[in-house]
């Protein structure tokens, strides 16, 4: 099968990847990376190895040379070292106004006929007041958690 992305080295970028092999404390996966790139190359200077040879020399799977390649040709030597970013976009619903929402509500009274909050009842009630369209388990959890706030246990207060 024909490679699709070639790995030709510059002597800067040889040397450069050389340095990284021999640095003293360099991340395990940078090191593996600059390696495989070096036994890669294809220019005067490497050895040109095949992907099988690689993977055998490595113990790294045929997929993550592939995909090596492809970061070197597409994002150049600093993208191909590096793990790439995640695109994974992570927005929160619970700002800090729904929060205290959410804090004051576990804190009062529990509703009429119930002992004491439960996870899905402050759900149902800060959807129903229209703090928030909706509002997952494991959000309202983390909010309660990271205040130290535990609804289904009942507040006692010392008497004064």
């Amino acid at each position: 099968m024909t490679k699709k992305y070639i790995v030709c080295l510059t002597t800067d970028e040889r040397s450069e990847l050389e340095n990284l092999v021999n640095k003293g404390k360099i991340a395990a996966y940078k090191r593996l990376h600059a390696q495989i790139l070096l036994k890669a190359d294809i220019s005067e200077k490497g050895p040109g190895w095949t992907d099988s040879q690689i993977r055998e020399a490595f113990d790294v799977n045929i997929k993550t040379i592939e995909r090596l390649r492809l970061r070197l040709v597409e994002k150049g030597l600093e993208g191909a070292i590096n793990r790439a970013k995640s695109q994974k976009k992570s927005t929160f619903k619970i700002d800090g106004e729904v929060e205290a929402h959410l804090i004051a509500l576990s804190c009062n009274e529990a509703p009429e006929g119930r002992s004491r909050w439960t996870l899905r009842l402050l759900a149902d009630k800060i959807v129903e007041l229209e703090y928030i369209d909706s509002i997952s388990h494991e959000s309202r959890s983390q909010v309660l958690k990271k205040n130290q706030i535990k609804p289904w246990q009942r507040m006692v207060y010392p008497s004064r």
